[in-house]
């Protein structure tokens, strides 16, 4: 073990409740199957295109080059050859979106400038009942390595996933619940790499088994890492001159508080049949992270003496049960209809040496209703209805946000037609959220809308522009939050009557695809009216910097485009160049919002034959001197990273990778994250491993 042993008994009544709440999910599913077996219907194409389908972005099926909004989709190609990382660290060089990079333990996507509660991690289409949002310390309580598939969406989905989603929503998608009976009786995957930087290793791996109707899944990950190689001093050299100290030589050569310990094991059944499915799946998480530059500092005692800190790490344990149903056999006006729901017992706790110190614990459910109307001459459409319910709690010197009960309700509905040269799309949602505390209650009923349009002027081109007006309910911390946070090194002040929070927001869609060249290109403005910042107020409690939540109007514009060109091919072979860059913008009444990333341009070269591949990329991310107040510049960085794959046919299904990141030994400060001035990203590493499919 790395750490403390956080394996406390406080799990066991979670536990005990879970074989009641699996009979509760398992009895009102069974209203999906109504008679008969069920089959699972993946949406698949239209006869004759190739199309890959978001499932993230309607109940209906949208292709990649039809949709009006950005999108990027990683699949289990994907996924198995990218390094073992937490999901923000993971995401981190698509074109807009960035990581909250709190630590190997902890990163939380940032899209388009914006993070925490405005933009909604989700598990299969519902929540994952964690406390990820809550502070950047935080992990998501669901790890990339259980996915078979991760759909990111920029910009506002509060129409189908409600104001968390008013910044982006990324989907973790994974196989634990079959939606379709396998291929063969037996078929598994297995996973596994090693690496220097951190002396990281990680192994993963899945089981699938048919019998007839009934398909069982088993699946885990365990994967551990050790402090990681740093190409430079911790503190920056601005932060240096800011404190009036000079850098330590030799410095250390490894970021102290940076290892992490993680594991993930479920299961699920499912019954599948001809006209749909219903399966219920069982997860639990436990890992251990340390958390970087941070540490809990015991008053000196007179006479004063040196008292060493204690290093803070985090444990966190989550159970959660899962059930998803769908069923294809109609429904009065409705063709297919889809269910999907998630209990979760959450508990995140945090270590300051082998002592606990404060806890934070969810529990809760969220459920989801979708209802898919069958296509008439290219119109689409579906009503829904999402529900939850979560208590939140903080226990401890830290507990900065009081316990707080959260309801929500939401119902809506999205149209599309799509008459192949054009068509128009739209959609409404009203949801009411409720937010209790022993003292406060407050409650919100907010309103969110879109429309679009699009084009397609010749064989290959997409043109497209929607407008949305998004609404966002303040969370917990915002409206009650009063004590220290020691993450985020300030003393934060909620404000109990802060209003709605409304986006009004453009974005204009560019899509070209052709024989050799693919590109996409997505222009974006957002404008927000009751902009929720967290501000300084000039004042000093505990030895804190007072950080108070306050409303203003703010703006976010910027692009993202990326391109892929064929430059050579012949049969299985190919050469293919390809680039992306990104820009956001922020400016907002009180000056600069904080944490907002710079530019990027990165460009990959390719190589593609029957048995060997390879790569090598090119990444330039710009400085940031645009900076709010209390936070300090960036430098500019670029990146050199190269790789390489071989599939030997000796070895049916096995594929091996090796690669080298950061071979300049650059050294990275993530402007987005709170610890870019205390903690830079790893240096020169070299990762191999295997995948094997079976």
């Amino acid at each position: 073990m790395l750490f403390h042993n956080t394996k406390s008994s406080t799990v066991i009544p979670g536990l005990a409740m879970f074989n009641r709440r699996l009979l509760m999910f398992a009895a009102s599913g069974l209203t999906l199957l109504v008679a008969g077996q069920s089959h699972a219907a993946e949406a698949e194409p239209a006869p004759g295109t190739v199309e890959e389908l978001i499932i993230t972005a309607a109940p209906y099926a949208i292709s990649m080059d039809s949709a009006t909004t950005s999108v990027d989709v990683l699949g289990r190609d994907d996924l198995d050859l990218l390094p073992a990382a937490g999901l923000g660290d993971m995401l981190a060089n698509l074109p807009g979106l960035r990581s909250t990079a709190f630590g190997p333990g902890a990163s939380r996507p940032v899209v388009r400038g914006l993070a925490g509660p405005r933009v909604l991690v989700i598990n299969n289409g519902v929540g994952l009942i964690d406390a990820s949002a809550l502070s950047p310390d935080h992990q998501v309580a669901s790890d990339p390595g259980e996915a078979g598939r991760i759909e990111v969406l920029r910009g506002p989905a509060a129409l189908l996933y409600g104001g968390s989603a008013i910044g982006g929503v990324i989907n973790i998608i994974d196989d634990r619940i079959a939606r379709k009976a396998p291929a063969s009786p037996v078929s598994g995957r297995i996973n596994a790499s090693a690496g220097t930087v951190d002396d990281g290793r990680s192994i993963s791996g899945g089981l699938t088994l048919g019998a007839g109707p009934l398909v069982f899944t088993l699946d885990g990950i365990h994967r551990q890492s050790d402090d990681y190689e740093i190409p430079a001093y911790p503190e920056s050299a601005r932060q240096l001159a800011a404190e009036g100290e000079v850098a330590e030589t030799p410095y250390p050569k490894r970021l102290e508080n940076s290892a992490v310990e993680l594991d993930t094991f479920g299961g699920g059944v499912s019954w599948v049949g001809d006209s749909g499915y219903l399966g219920v799946a069982v997860k639990r998480t436990e890992t251990t992270y340390g958390v970087p530059g941070h540490a809990h500092e015991e008053p000196p005692v007179p006479p004063p003496v040196p008292v060493e800190e204690a290093p803070v790490s985090i444990g966190l344990e989550q159970t959660r049960v899962d059930l998803r149903g769908e069923w294809n056999a109609g429904l009065g006006p409705f063709e297919t209809v889809r269910f999907s729901g998630g209990w979760a017992d959450y508990t995140h706790t945090e270590f300051e040496g082998a002592d606990v110190g404060t806890r934070f614990l969810s529990e809760g459910w969220e459920g989801r209703l979708e209802m898919v109307q069958p296509e008439r001459d290219g119109w689409n459409g579906a009503f829904g209805l999402q529900t939850l319910r979560r208590d939140f709690d903080a226990q401890g010197a830290e507990a900065y946000v009081p316990r707080t009960r959260i309801s929500e309700v939401g119902i809506f509905t999205l149209q599309r037609v799509d008459r192949d040269g054009w068509g128009y799309e739209g959609g409404v949602r009203l949801d009411r959220r409720k937010l209790e505390t022993d003292l406060f209650t407050r409650e919100f009923t907010n309103l969110s809308a879109s429309a679009g349009v699009f084009y397609r002027p010749a064989d290959g081109w997409f043109l497209g522009l929607s407008v949305s007006r998004s609404e966002r309910a303040p969370t917990e911390a915002e409206l009650f939050a009063d004590g220290p946070h020691i993450a985020t090194r300030g003393f934060e002040v909620g404000d109990s009557d802060l209003k709605t929070e409304v986006a009004l927001s453009m974005e204009g869609t560019v899509h070209y695809g052709g024989e050799r060249l693919e590109a996409d290109l997505h222009l974006f403005v957002v404008d927000y009216d009751g902009f929720i910042d967290l501000v300084p107020t000039g004042a000093v409690a505990d030895d804190l910097d007072v950080f108070a939540y306050s409303q203003t109007n703010a703006r976010f514009h910027g692009f993202e485009v990326e391109a892929s060109y064929r430059l050579w091919g012949q049969g299985e072979r190919s050469l293919t160049l390809e680039g992306s860059a990104d820009y956001v913008r922020a400016s907002s009444d009180l000056g600069a919002p904080s944490r907002i990333p710079p530019w990027s341009v990165t460009g990959r070269m390719v190589w593609k034959a029957d048995a060997l591949g390879g790569w090598m990329e090119l990444r330039h991310v710009g400085d940031q001197d645009r900076v709010s107040a209390f936070e300090l510049s960036t430098d500019a960085y670029t990146v050199v990273n190269i790789g390489a794959t071989w599939t030997p046919e000796a070895l049916g299904g096995v594929k091996l990778f090796a690669e080298g990141r950061n071979l300049g030994d650059a050294e990275i400060r993530e402007h987005a994250s709170f610890l870019k001035d205390i903690a830079p990203q790893a240096g020169r590493g070299f990762r191999a491993g295997f995948s094997y499919r079976f």
